[in-house]
């Protein structure tokens, strides 16, 4: 399938395989970065003798963003950004559960009183067991602390097995909903945002934020039950002596400094691995699929492909151990800390005892307390560290969404209908980043029941005067009318409605052979325009050889698909434009795969489509355009020739040029098959 719309069509072209390049999907970290080139020769491990010393793609992180915001995680910047965390989570799930989100809400909220009354049914069972008296009178003046205590524990077994209930409804919920916020975001856009180098880079990134969206609402669950538990344990823990409270939280302060700071370094050390964990993707998606299975074979690059992936490993390791090292003897600090934080803790629950500032009721109780507030501690401060991570793809995300907001398409609300005449009025485009014109100042007029075809050397403009014709790009300079009204005034979708377009990189859609037809927008006469339009595109002997027909699917690596060669695609590709029944039909390089009969067959349909439509034909094979009733030669974004099929072949100029090329070429390739 063929990925966004292609940037910059003629001072950049891609080749038609960079459409068939693999997802960047298994690739766990940040994917925002720029390639840069690294020479292999400063690697330690670069000393393989199947690949000559050379040059390895890298992705970096230009703009250094990632590693400041890695190194922000902080004790003090995660207190600040835990809060704002939470709230969008919840955000985010009211957004697609309310009763679910209110269901969450109530149940943390529940659950800590629940471990509140349980610590004071603690206490008072201690308090009464440990006082004099006949056991039987104990027992019997304990009892109420214990039921309470059993029912306190009871429910909050419930509450959890709810929470974790309604945490994994909520959670596909939520990343299913953030995928499709994302892919609104990037449908409503313009497509000059794809030539934005910063748009693809943070949409790449966004799709990350995306994925983990759900990962937030249990973290934040995390945070919520561990607040709770700390507030219920702190509160008992006051009630038993002031002074506990303040000596546990510094206690446990040292531990939970060395877990932000191995989280940090984790992070990090993700972060500076990411190029090569892209490339490890890259590199085994090319290694173990057909696309390029045969290349591989052919030009005896497996060894150097397999060196390459072990290197990348190796830099990855290598950066693996030195986080897990730094981070073990972080924690190892910590421990040792918080073990002597936690000595002072209990030397002064002794002392207060030894006192009689407490009694030994009280002394158990703040046993139980100590312990529970401790370890909602540093489930705070390790959940928290991960939520912090996670709230950083999710800035990506959002950032994302709010720069697509920039680029969103507001044109005005005239609803155009098929166009009689197109009127392009000096015309000036310029893609992003690029410090040349694509097109300069060009004019010209397409008319209802005319083929114009568009002729030039590669990057010429060619492709780029399609798109600003078809609506889909708006002219930097100058305006585009369809029937006197410019295409930026017009709804975009109405007036798309009208347009057919063959582009070069047309799209390998995994559906069924009628949907790639309609795609998805099937008339009222069914399969009859279906096959109608398969007949004049020739697709028609594509359908009659498949197993199921229209209802085959044509993607060969779901059950019961197959597989179309490269002319058969063309062949579907057309016939979707033909079956729209559009008012400008625009077809650019439309045979290219095509073997001459069917080639010819398309040219002689052509005068038959023009009857109703403005037909734009951009090729490269001069000899094809004697259909067209007008032709226009563009060289380096100018109109340099403009007339008839006889006209300019006896006009010295460009055109004569490219004709006695192909001419040539065409003679000389009889010459070579004619045997001697």
């Amino acid at each position: 399938m063929s990925g966004p719309t292609d940037a910059a069509a003629d001072s950049a072209p891609e080749s038609r395989a960079a459409r068939r390049n693999p997802p960047d999907t298994t690739a766990p970290a940040e994917p925002a970065g720029e390639p840069e080139v690294v020479p292999t020769a400063c690697e330690p491990d670069a000393t393989s003798q199947t690949a000559a010393p050379g040059s390895q793609m890298r992705y970096v992180d230009l703009t250094g963003r990632r590693e400041t915001a890695g190194r922000s995680i902080r004790m003090r910047d995660m207190a600040r950004r835990l809060p704002q965390l939470v709230r969008r989570s919840l955000a985010l799930a009211w957004r697609v559960d309310r009763r679910a989100t209110l269901g969450l809400l109530l149940c943390q909220a529940v659950s800590g009183v629940m471990q509140a009354l349980g610590l004071v049914a603690i206490s008072g069972t201690l308090t009464a067991l440990l006082t004099s008296g006949h056991v039987y009178d104990r027992l019997v003046q304990a009892w109420p602390s214990v039921a309470l205590l059993a029912g306190a524990s009871g429910v909050r077994a419930l509450l959890g097995i709810t929470v974790n209930w309604l945490s994994a409804r909520l959670g596909p919920l939520m990343s299913r909903e953030a995928e499709q916020m994302l892919l609104t975001g990037c449908a409503e856009v313009e497509l000059c945002a794809y030539d934005e180098p910063d748009f693809n880079r943070a949409r790449e990134a966004a799709d990350r934020g995306a994925q983990v969206t759900g990962d937030l609402i249990n973290q934040g669950q995390d945070l919520i039950a561990s607040g709770a538990s700390f507030l219920a344990g702190a509160i008992v823990l006051a009630g038993v002596h002031w002074v506990l409270l303040p000596l546990l939280v510094a206690a446990s302060l040292p531990q939970a400094v060395a877990q932000v700071s191995a989280a940090r370094v984790r992070y990090l050390a993700n972060l500076r691995s990411n190029g090569d964990l892209r490339m490890l993707s890259v590199l085994r998606w090319h290694i173990y699929t057909k696309d390029a299975a045969d290349q591989i074979r052919a030009s005896t690059m497996a060894a150097f492909l397999s060196d390459r992936y072990r290197q990348t490993v190796a830099r990855i390791n290598r950066e693996d151990r030195s986080a897990a090292d730094q981070g073990a003897r972080m924690s190892l600090v910590g421990a040792l800390c918080g073990g002597l934080g936690s000595a002072v803790v209990w030397a002064a629950v002794v002392w207060l005892l030894a006192n009689g500032r407490i009694s030994v009721g009280h002394a158990g109780t703040a046993v139980f307390a100590l312990q529970t507030v401790g370890q909602s501690v540093r489930a705070l401060v390790s959940v928290g560290a991960r939520a912090v991570r996670t709230g950083l793809f999710m800035d990506d995300w959002s950032g994302f969404l709010d720069k697509a907001g920039g680029f969103r398409m507001h044109r005005g609300p005239r609803q155009p209908g098929p166009p009689r005449t197109i009127e392009i009025k000096s015309v000036t485009h310029r893609y992003a980043g690029k410090d040349q014109d694509a097109l300069s100042d060009v004019s010209l007029t397409l008319r209802q029941g005319e083929v114009t075809a568009l002729v030039g050397f590669n990057g010429s403009g060619k492709s780029t005067l399609s798109k600003l014709v078809s609506g889909l790009y708006l002219p930097t300079h100058g305006q585009v009318l369809w029937d006197g009204a410019p295409t930026d005034q017009a709804d975009p979708q109405a007036l798309w409605q009208h347009v057919a377009l063959v582009p070069q990189d047309y799209a390998h859609w995994p559906l069924t052979a009628r949907e790639n037809v309609t795609l998805g927008q099937p008339t009222a006469r069914g399969d009859a325009a279906v096959q109608e339009a398969c007949q004049a595109a020739g697709a028609d002997e594509v359908v009659d050889r498949l197993n199921s027909g229209l209802d085959t699917l044509l993607a060969r690596e779901w059950l019961g698909g197959e597989e179309l060669s490269g002319g058969q695609w063309q062949r579907i590709a057309l016939a979707r434009a033909f079956f729209r029944k559009a008012g400008l039909l625009v077809l650019d390089e439309p045979t290219a795969n095509l073997d001459p009969r069917a080639e010819h067959r398309i040219f002689q349909r052509l005068r038959d489509l023009a009857r109703d439509r403005v037909v734009l034909l951009v090729t490269h094979r001069i000899t094809n355009v004697a259909v067209a009733d007008r032709i226009v030669v563009l060289d380096e974004g100018t109109i340099v020739q403009e007339g008839t099929y006889p006209e300019l072949a006896q006009q010295p100029g460009l055109f004569q040029q490219l004709l006695s090329y192909q001419v040539t070429a065409e003679q000389e390739s009889r010459k070579h098959q004619t045997p001697a």
